[in-house]
């Protein structure tokens, strides 16, 4: 990666965007993956999809990382809300508690 400042051309930082995309879209499929673990290892504990006191934790830390990296902590947090509805859905259609999405 070549640092923002050292982008000689929109073509150049454009080509940096793209790949920092591709990097975060893998690590968005990672995160997926824990998440189709996560609804094979709840039942067993008893535990549902939806844990209010674990959203909390995470919105709370994804919050201060985004503060120590300057970026707008608003933005992360609803970013990480749409994120965080998302793979409880998607939990719960593999724990058989929810719909499935054409």
């Amino acid at each position: 990666m070549i640092p923002p400042e050292d982008c000689r051309s929109m073509a150049e930082l454009r080509a940096q965007i793209d790949a920092l995309d591709g990097d975060l879209v893998a690590l968005l499929a990672e995160r997926a993956r824990y998440i189709d673990r996560a609804a094979e290892l709840k039942p067993a504990e008893g535990l549902p999809a939806r844990i209010g006191p674990r959203i909390d934790e995470v919105i709370a830390r994804v919050r201060a990382r985004a503060e120590a990296e300057g970026l707008d902590p608003e933005l992360v947090e609803r970013l990480w809300r749409e994120l965080i509805e998302w793979s409880i859905a998607r939990e719960e259609v593999a724990m058989g508690q929810g719909e499935t999405k054409a």
